[in-house]
């Protein structure tokens, strides 16, 4: 529409008072494509995603990691919003809030998981238990390597990196049922790989 011609005594509907514009008219219109729209919502929520996104996560690099990631999701999935639920903003916090809280769970799952790995000092008696985990690692990798790249990719994502099922699903855009089949099938290979009854 030609600006000239536009009422200026009629408010435009998309837009709030102040200049900003509505969030749930942008997000629809981010379901449909449109860059602009999405620079919009952008500078609108950017500083609030990453403010909560920090308060949760406390390390800068990581809470700027984060909050893409949440902005990248709000690109991705602006269909998904229903304003019947709440409001926009409340939608994009509530991404915000779940991927922050993921991440610190996986990074205490990756945490722990190293401090279990880490052996501590090293006696006589610890020494055929050290060769006998370095040569499982040798053959879980080796193992590894006989499965598909997606079997591989999926069960690294589940079982190394800490993501649940979901997450998985999420992270690569398959459907969960998929990732379930192609986790459960590059387990049983790698079972057959290693030699192991379970």
């Amino acid at each position: 529409m030609n600006r000239s011609t536009t009422n200026p005594e009629q408010p435009d509907p998309g837009r709030l008072e102040g200049g900003g514009q509505d969030p749930a008219s942008l997000l629809a219109r981010v379901a449909r494509g449109d860059h602009a729209a999405f620079e919009a919502v952008y500078d609108q929520l950017a500083g609030p995603v990453y403010g909560l996104v920090r308060k949760i996560l406390r390390d800068p690099a990581q809470s700027e990691e984060v909050a893409q990631e949440v902005l990248l999701e709000v690109w991705r999935a602006a269909s998904r919003f229903d304003p019947a639920r709440g409001s926009a903003t409340a939608w994009v916090m509530t991404i915000a809030h779940r991927r922050a809280v993921d991440r610190v769970r996986s990074e205490s799952a990756a945490t722990t998981r190293e401090q279990k790995l880490t052996p501590g000092p090293v006696t006589g008696d610890d020494v055929s238990e050290l060769v006998e985990t370095a040569l499982d690692r040798q053959r879980v990798r080796r193992c590894l390597s006989v499965l598909t790249p997606l079997q591989a990719e999926s069960v690294k994502l589940a079982y190394y990196a800490g993501h649940t099922y979901p997450q998985v699903a999420e992270l690569l855009g398959v459907p969960l049922g998929t990732i379930k089949t192609r986790i459960r099938d590059g387990l049983i290979r790698l079972r057959d790989c290693m030699e192991v009854t379970w």
